[in-house]
């Protein structure tokens, strides 16, 4: 819930929303439950709106007018209203007409003026804050904007440090999640390895991640180069990216390896494997890449440019092939049972550093501990149909067809899945390691004395709702041991299934925490829930409330590897 995270992060500013919710838009007057607007939470932090939001807006909303303390925006996203630049803004001269014909009073004006300065001198942006950097403009899609970027330049800043060239290879490799190996990985000293796929070779469009194709739009999705970023405002600049063939190249020379490659997928489908040798291959590592970006929603859930053929013609030729998915999730893998894929590495948008880092898994030098944070389906029919998709609707003359009714209420991602009883390929929170982990027994503690079943009606309440929801009630302690013969990292989770009062999904996740153990090492976690954790929203009272009855802790590696569990019931006030 937002205002949990703006109570807790300290937040200095919040972005309207873009859609409609029950046909209004988020600057107007309350649309949603009480739970998720400052009658609940209590905070008012300054709104900026997002371009694309503001544009749909009247006139008097895009000036952020609206009357009353119903929480209009402070500002607009800086810049022009189109999204390439050269027109004015929707606040700047609007703003002016609207004080002059009194939409806006000057009270109003000088709140929005106030909540914009206040973050900014609290951060201390008018002390020793670095200029932007002379570069910016030249940055923005390689075009050259008049009045795109309205700022006071600074120098051209070179912020290529080692450091971050070491971070956003530590982060690359722990966002890998291994989904299956039966014993090829890590590898050894492979001497004769094949490298595969599209995704696998150097980039051929330039290093800008997002570029304008002949028709004037924005594309990333061409054929042969790795995909180490998503498109729209995931896009960037590579002031430098090692792809991952030329890592591989890098790491097979180390120690005399030939490394024999195919980028194409067409040529890989056509036949082009059989113009290698020797063969066959100790390893075959296939790269596949899925784009995706803001303004475009995925068609398929299948990985791109003919990914099923690329694997299933390398895996025919080679009895150990690897598959590495950079890009987009989730995708559905109808090539993961065949007997000669032997190992699936998930490795999602690791950055520049994208060849460096799969690399380092591959060999084992960095042992994989990424878990996933969404449920891979067996098919794209497993899931529920129930998304408004842009790309489909582009042309649709249905003027109903973009409603979003949410029906599906909680019951999202694994809770869907487990609500329909439905097998799936790879479940939410599981990831594999080169080691193996076992839990100790689950043990439980509740609180002494009884509780309330709602906060206090008459405590006061500060920033972030009452005080109360964050205090805490029961702890869950497990301890994790290293099993296996090399370190690695285990991520223990915690699922909490509720009373029947609760009226809640199956289970719901309340707790993870990731451990580095040595072999043969034990920890203890303790999972402490508080009683935001424990409570579901009661329409009824209008508040958050504790439930009678008794509920169901359950930890383990994923979702639906839960060896360890334990009930327990809240000692309640009558």
């Amino acid at each position: 819930m937002l205002y949990f995270v703006v109570w807790l992060g300290h937040i200095a500013a919040v972005a309207a929303q873009f859609d409609l919710a029950h046909t209004q838009y988020g600057t107007s007057p309350p649309v949603y439950p009480a739970p998720y607007t400052t009658g609940a939470g209590g905070w008012e932090e300054a709104l900026e709106a997002a371009k694309d939001f503001v544009g749909q807006l009247t006139l008097a909303e895009k000036a952020g007018m609206v009357t009353g303390t119903t929480g209009p925006c402070d500002m607009n996203m800086p810049g022009s209203m189109d999204f390439l630049g050269g027109s004015a803004s929707y606040f700047g001269e609007n703003i002016t007409a609207a004080v002059n014909n009194g939409s806006l009073s000057s009270g109003r004006l000088d709140d929005m003026v106030v909540r914009i300065l206040i973050p900014y001198f609290h951060l201390k942006q008018d002390k020793d804050f670095p200029p932007v950097d002379g570069f910016v403009p030249a940055s923005s899609f390689g075009l050259p904007p008049p009045s795109l970027h309205n700022f006071t330049l600074g120098p051209v800043i070179d912020v290529r440090r080692q450091e971050h060239t070491n971070l956003i290879r530590t982060l690359g490799a722990a966002g890998t999640v291994l989904l299956k190996n039966t014993g090829t990985l890590p590898l050894a000293q492979p001497m004769n390895i094949g490298v595969f796929g599209n995704g696998a070779a150097d980039l051929t469009h330039g290093q800008y991640s997002l570029v304008i194709g002949s028709d004037a739009t924005f594309q990333g999705d061409y054929d042969i180069g790795t995909l180490a970023v998503g498109g729209g405002s995931g896009t960037g600049r590579f002031t430098s990216i090692v792809s991952p063939l030329e890592a591989i190249k890098s790491r097979a020379q180390s120690y005399g390896a030939l490394v024999q490659y195919i980028t194409d997928n067409n040529a890989i489908i056509s036949g082009g494997l059989f113009s290698l040798a020797p063969l066959p291959m100790d390893v075959c590592l296939v790269f596949l890449k899925t784009w995706a970006s803001e303004g475009d929603d995925r068609t398929t859930l299948l990985a791109g440019w003919n990914s099923t053929l690329t694997v299933e013609s390398v895996a025919a030729l080679c009895p150990k092939t690897v598959v590495v998915l950079h890009g987009a999730a989730p995708n559905v893998l109808p090539w993961a049972d065949h007997p000669n894929v032997t190992a699936i590495l998930a490795a999602h948008f690791p950055g520049q550093e994208i060849g460096n880092a799969i690399v380092e898994i591959l060999w084992g030098d960095v042992n994989p501990a990424g878990k996933l944070p969404y449920t891979i389906a067996k098919t794209e029919d497993d899931y529920a149909k129930n998304l408004v998709n842009d790309t489909a609707l582009r042309h649709t003359t249905d003027p109903n067809a973009w409603n979003a009714d949410f029906k599906e209420g909680s019951f999202i991602d694994y809770k869907e899945f487990d609500a329909k009883n439905a097998s799936v390929r790879y479940e939410f929170g599981f990831g594999l390691s080169y080691t193996t982990f076992e839990l100790s027994p689950l043990t439980v503690r509740v609180p002494d004395t009884n509780l309330s079943r709602t906060p206090s009606v008459e405590a006061e309440v500060p920033p972030g709702g009452h005080e109360a929801l964050w205090e805490a009630l029961v702890t869950a302690c497990v301890t994790v041991k290293n099993t296996g013969n090399v370190a690695g990292s285990a991520v223990p989770q915690l699922y909490l299934a509720y009373p029947d009062e609760a009226a809640a999904p199956e289970k719901s996740l309340r707790g993870f925490e990731k451990l580095s153990l040595e072999p043969g090492e034990s920890r203890e976690v303790a999972f402490v829930l508080k009683r935001r954790d424990l409570s579901y929203w009661s329409t009824a009272a209008q508040t958050w409330t504790l439930p009678e009855g008794s509920f169901h802790a359950m930890s383990g590696f994923s979702s639906r590897d839960l060896p360890k569990s334990k009930k327990f019931e809240l000692p309640l006030s009558p």
